[in-house]
């Protein structure tokens, strides 16, 4: 998704910046040159040997792959269990495990990424939208999870509002870009949520807001069905047809969209 490979990429880039420079970094320490950071300022992450900065480039190197992620992930947390980059390193193997389609796995690390750092609203959310994703209206767990699933969401919209660059060198306007897709996804996951609980009014304002966010269309065909659910067939039409226009439609879009629109037209007769 959008907000996963970007807001993904954004924390990698905070740590993964400060390896560029660390190679020439130890060459200058070596020659009694090495830069500290001016005093007052907190030190940022960095490797504690030449070891762990090959381990954390590689996992640089690997990224696009989810397999050679993952192996280099357990390489990093393996070797070097005190890592400053645990936090991102786990983020990361969650991330790949979630693009494998292993949603178990992934909420399995994203969980270990909590215990290192409970506030980390990217794990929060793949959590929140893995339990509102895969969470069915018949479980005996369901209300269990929907709402820890309902808080966490909650919670990353809150973070989102006050949430530092995570690179001071990132342009703003990328910034808050960012952290608007972010915190649509988070308000689909909750209309998502609202459709398993069967609260259609609570699930069409979710999609509403996360639409108004980030125009795509799987929000939008999310908003049609959640309409034509709660009976208000002729808006679930109109969505239906203004997607159904648009010749670049991927194809299961499409194929919901005209489901839906059938749906509809059913429930007017």
């Amino acid at each position: 998704m959008k907000r996963t490979i970007l807001a993904g990429f954004l924390v990698v880039a905070t740590g993964i910046a400060c390896l560029m420079a660390e190679p020439q970094a130890q060459q200058k320490g070596q020659k009694g040159q090495a830069q500290q950071a001016p005093s007052g300022q907190p030190k940022g992450p960095a490797p504690k040997s030449q070891g762990e900065a090959q381990a954390l480039m590689a996992l640089q190197s690997a990224q696009g792959n989810p397999d050679a992620t993952i192996k280099a992930c357990e390489d990093l947390l393996t070797k070097y269990a005190d890592t400053d980059f645990k936090e991102i390193a786990l983020y990361m193997e969650a991330m790949a495990y979630q693009q494998k389609g292993d949603s178990d796995k992934a909420q399995i690390f994203a969980e270990r990424v909590l215990q290192v750092n409970p506030n980390d609203f990217q794990a929060n959310l793949m959590i929140g939208e893995i339990l509102a994703q895969h969470t069915r209206e018949n479980d005996l767990d369901r209300e269990e999870k929907l709402t820890r699933a309902d808080k966490l969401l909650n919670s990353v919209i809150e973070q989102l509002k006050t949430a530092p660059k995570p690179n001071p060198q990132l342009p703003d306007a990328q910034w808050e870009e960012a952290k608007k897709y972010t915190t649509a996804e988070a308000h689909n996951d909750l209309g998502l949520i609202g459709l398993t609980r069967k609260k259609y009014d609570v699930a069409i304002s979710e999609f509403k807001t996360a639409s108004d966010l980030d125009p795509q269309p799987a929000y939008q065909v999310r908003l049609a069905s959640a309409y034509q659910q709660s009976g208000k067939n002729d808006e679930a039409i109109a969505i239906c047809d203004k997607l159904l226009a648009d010749a670049s439609l991927h194809p299961q879009i499409r194929q919901v969209a005209q489901a839906v629109k059938a749906a509809a037209t059913q429930g007017k007769k």
